[in-house]
């Protein structure tokens, strides 16, 4: 009887790979485009962007339009906060501006006057926080924070194409054609909400997803904001035995925070022919992080989620390890923009976007396309990496593996 065969000189390389990253905390993610395959920076030029996010152009190629928050005021104790949006081409490692940025012009929300004690000074601020822009099934939404008819601070959502110079296109002028605030399933508000995100059925009816951990929260929503009781129960069997097993153990100071927007992913190829989309293997993907601090210096390790299209949207697969961007800094390796210390800490990378990279995707692709993951960099600056989708899942644990 033959004994087996000897591994290819290939095979052997990728099992040696697999071995090493048994052992490795993270799971290190590479650029398919950079010369050094490490992140990009991302460029407001001449203004100062942070928190960056970005889509593809609707029609030109290899073009993103990008959006980040201000960060250069001009004048002392400024209330006014603005979104920058300007279109982008990368080019010598930098995702940059082709023309100078414009303020994304978003109005007045509704609310006001729910800041009060400490925090009464809320009420005075002018213009959104924080603004994630996404695609979704029928075109491209913006959600971002700003004063609340229901608290201090809310999540509004808005149709994009309303904000920005954009191609005619038709749209349901109901959805979102105003500001548009996201409600709470049971009216159960913190004072200041942040980091939901929308995510669509198979069939592209909308809900809101509010919390990850220590339970997932999330419901149906309508055209007005409006939302109705909150579904997690129905897949808390599932979810609960799931997230026991996968999701990272927390120290008391530690805590779990949705960082993204959500996608579409079919787990097989485009470019296989025999890869039909459907509900065995076409998934929500978003990513969340574990915020952990020291000695007054945050810091974020990036997971991935992937749950399903249709209800009862039970949890798919969770990250094992945290994901590691090529170029990030390591302890001793960077220094503080403003103090210009070097600190025995990693680099604090806050993700804030996901998105399919090719101009027509929109919410959906496959594991073998590329995505474009944003982050803020000590909360001064912006980065971006182009990566294959599947490396992005490398380490996923199932649910239902036993």
């Amino acid at each position: 009887m033959d004994g087996p065969r000897p591994l290819s000189h290939y095979q052997a390389r990728a099992a040696r790979r697999r071995r090493c990253s048994k052992h490795r905390k993270h799971r290190e993610i590479f650029s398919v485009s950079t010369s050094d395959r490490k992140y990009f920076k991302i460029d407001f030029s001449p203004r100062r962007g942070i928190n960056p996010n970005a889509i593809s152009h609707p029609t030109l190629k290899d073009h993103w339009v990008i959006v980040g928050q201000l960060d250069d005021h001009p004048v002392e104790a400024s209330v006014w906060f603005a979104e920058l949006v300007c279109t982008a081409t990368l080019k010598g490692g930098v995702l940059s501006c082709i023309d100078s940025p414009l303020v994304l012009s978003i109005g007045k929300t509704l609310g006001g006057g729910n800041c009060t004690g400490d925090i009464g000074y809320f009420n005075f601020a002018v213009g959104p926080h924080d603004a994630r822009i996404f695609y979704g099934p029928t075109g491209p939404f913006a959600i971002y924070g700003a004063l609340s008819q229901y608290t201090c601070l809310g999540l509004w959502i808005q149709d994009f194409r309303i904000l920005t110079d954009w191609p005619f296109e038709f749209f349901d002028p109901e959805l979102f054609r105003n500001p548009t605030e996201i409600q709470r399933p049971g009216g159960e508000y913190s004072i200041f909400e942040k980091n939901y995100f929308v995510f669509w059925d198979k069939d592209e009816n909308i809900y809101a997803h509010y919390d990850i951990s220590p339970k997932r929260v999330f419901a149906q929503m309508s055209k007005d904001g409006s939302v109705g009781p909150n579904l997690a129960p129905q897949a808390a069997a599932n979810d609960d035995a799931c997230m026991a097993r996968h999701m990272p153990k927390l120290a008391p100071s530690e805590r779990i925070h949705q960082a993204t927007n959500s996608i579409s992913i079919t787990l097989c190829k485009r470019a296989d022919p025999t890869c039909k989309p459907d509900d065995s293997n076409t998934f929500v993907l978003a990513i969340f992080q574990v915020k952990k601090g020291y000695d007054g210096h945050a810091v974020y390790e990036p997971y991935v989620m992937l749950f399903q299209q249709q209800p009862p949207f039970a949890i798919h697969g969770i990250s094992t390890k945290p994901f590691w961007i090529s170029g990030r800094g390591k302890p001793g390796e960077w220094k503080t923009p403003e103090e210009n210390k070097t600190l025995d800490q990693t680099q604090m990378f806050y993700i804030t976007s996901v998105s399919w990279k090719q101009a027509g995707l929109g919410y959906y692709g496959y594991i073998d396309d590329v995505l474009f993951v944003l982050f803020g960099i000590e909360d001064n600056d912006g980065g971006g990496i182009d990566v294959i989708a599947g490396d992005l899942l490398a380490d996923m644990g199932l649910c239902a593996t036993p």
